[in-house]
């Protein structure tokens, strides 16, 4: 999409990413948006992108750099807006400001059942890690 910029989040962007979410099925119910996002905010906030189009929030990627690997999470395209390079240039950008910092490689998680998301990121290059992804809260957004 020519026209799609993208900045860093600001602070009144906070309904419209959270609308984003809520429309590509990305939130849920242990997970507090809100929350998700204070915590970005609180660690490299210069890393969580949106992409702007027409003066419409209609894409965010939310990027970390652990100093050993780069991490994409939120990634999300207006629906509407799909298949037009919105989330390729989203990506672009993230991995433009983690090869500034040094980072030697990117690491992603899809949900296994988000079969759209796995032909996206094989589209751009990416493959299959053979790893097992495991987790564990340590603090529950009911708990806060």
């Amino acid at each position: 999409m020519k026209l799609m910029r993208i900045r860093a989040y600001e602070p009144d962007d906070e309904a419209a990413v959270i609308a984003l979410w809520q429309a590509c099925g990305l939130t849920r119910p242990w997970n507090d948006p809100r929350r998700d996002i204070a915590r970005k905010l609180a660690q490299q906030p210069e890393l969580f992108l949106v992409g702007i189009h027409e003066n419409t929030l209609v894409g965010t990627a939310m990027v970390g750099f652990d100093g050993h690997r780069g991490w994409v999470y939120y990634l999300a395209v207006a629906p509407k807006l799909r298949g037009q390079s919105c989330g390729r240039m989203l990506m672009q950008e993230a991995e433009r400001l983690l090869i500034a910092r040094g980072c030697p490689k990117i690491n992603l998680q899809i949900r296994s059942s988000n079969t759209e998301a796995t032909g996206f990121y094989r589209k751009l290059g990416y493959t299959q890690d053979d790893v097992v992804s495991f987790g564990r809260r340590l603090i529950s957004d009911d708990d806060v």
